[in-house]
Parts: structure tokens; C-alpha cells; sequence
């Protein structure tokens, strides 16, 4: 008897270095308010009495949550990264920020998929370093107010977690975290075989990011993929 592979979509919140105990007591109340359980902190403040009495009956996903230091490890095993921010880019052209997609659209790019999604949330106080959003796959932005777009923590991630807990997992199996790093290691190696220009090769490799993510590529299409360029790289040697 041949099993058939179990449909799962994985959400994990991931909160890089949060600075306040109260807003992780909230967000954890949040994940139990919609199911979900996956948190891993990056060098989070100290957890103790503000973060316990905001999480009420959630505090055993605080306790239960995996604690890192560093978003490489946050990320281990997800299959696709999504960035939160409250500022966008303004041109087109600049990848780091951009494109963006709201909560809701957010929801219904991985409706019907299988996988892990890990979203992460940046610092209260200065968010992400372009650096750390160059390691995501997505953007995602909440729609509010230009006289004050930036929410609180633990509200952004209400709103996020309230959307996604309406995901239904299908058949569509995302490809696997380490087979699109190396693809993406793959793309590097390839623009410097072509002598790709210097200053352009990063925002290069970060707009293929940028489209990769927008395309949920399956296993199968990672593979065809690294196939393609490798041959590439053959016929140029």
C-alpha cells in the first residue's frame, strides 16, 4: 500500500530580538487565539511576570518556544521566508522592500499548499536591517495610515495570524528551504561565471529572490531549475 503524503501548512512566528516581555506575552496569546503554536525568538528580552500575565492561558507557548541567536537558525527548515515591515519600497526597482503583499493576499498565495512558512517580526524599535529582509523570500505589509503606518508588535501579528489561520492545506507542496538555498547559491556562482557587473549582481540576485518567492516553485521546478543553470555554467567553461 503506497501512503500518501500528509498535507500540512506550517505557520512559525518568528520574533527578532523583541524588546518588550508585554508585546511577547501578546503575540503568544494571539498564536493560541488562532491555532498556532510554532515561535522561535532571536535574542529575545528577558521573559518573566509582564510577558506571563499578558499571555494568560498561552504561556506554554512562551515556554515551549525555540530560543536562538541568530535569524539563520530562526529559519532552519522553513521552506519559505516572509518579512514584515510597515515601510515599502518606493521604487520598483528596489527588491529589499518590494514588491509587497498584504495580509490577505498573503493568505491566498499559500492557500491550498503544504509546508513551512516562517513570517518574521523585527525590533520595536528599528524593525530590520536591509541585510536581514535580503534573507526573505516576501514581503508583507499591513495597510494603514500614512500619518502613522507603524503598528504595535503584537497587533501587526494579530492581524497577520488572524488571515493565515484561514489557510487550508492542499496538495501543492512547497519546495524544500535547503533546495532553494542552493539554488540560490546555484544563481550566484552563475553571475559570476557571466562577469555579471559588480554593482549590479546583488540587486540581481535579490529581484530572482524577489520572483521565486512570488512563484511558490515546487520541488520538482527548484530541480529543473539548478539542472538548467548548471548547464549553463558547463557550456561557458
Amino acid at each position: 500500500m503506497i501512503l500518501k503524503k500528509r498535507m500540512t501548512f506550517n505557520l512559525r512566528i518568528v520574533l527578532v530580538e523583541p524588546l518588550y516581555q508585554g508585546n511577547v506575552g501578546s503575540v503568544a496569546r494571539a498564536m493560541k487565539n488562532f491555532g498556532f503554536s510554532d515561535l522561535v525568538m532571536v535574542n529575545p528580552c528577558k521573559l518573566e511576570n509582564e510577558a506571563r500575565a499578558l499571555a494568560s492561558h498561552a504561556w506554554d507557548v512562551i515556554e515551549e518556544a525555540n530560543v536562538v541567536t541568530s535569524i539563520e537558525e530562526a529559519l532552519e527548515g522553513a521552506d519559505v521566508v516572509v518579512a514584515t515591515t510597515g515601510i515599502t519600497g518606493l521604487k520598483m526597482d528596489e527588491h529589499i522592500r518590494m514588491p509587497p503583499y498584504t495580509p490577505h493576499e498573503l493568505k491566498e498565495k499559500f492557500n491550498e499548499t503544504s509546508g513551512t512558512v516562517a513570517v518574521l517580526f523585527g525590533r520595536e524599535d528599528n524593525g530590520f536591517t536591509n541585510e536581514e529582509l535580503r534573507m526573505s523570500d516576501m514581503i508583507v505589509s499591513i495597510p494603514t495610515s500614512e500619518i502613522y503606518p507603524i503598528m504595535n508588535l503584537s497587533h501587526a501579528t494579530t492581524i497577520i495570524l488572524y488571515e493565515l489561520s484561514q489557510i487550508e492545506a492542499g496538495e501543492q507542496q512547497l519546495a524544500d528551504g535547503f533546495d532553494l538555498r542552493l539554488l540560490h547559491e546555484h544563481i550566484g556562482e552563475l553571475l559570476d561565471d557571466i562577469q555579471y557587473p559588480e554593482h549590479k549582481k546583488e540587486k540581481t540576485h535579490l529581484m530572482f529572490k524577489r520572483i521565486f518567492g512570488r512563484a511558490q516553485l515546487m520541488p520538482r521546478e527548484v530541480q529543473t531549475l539548478r539542472g538548467f543553470f548548471g548547464r549553463i555554467q558547463q557550456l561557458i567553461k
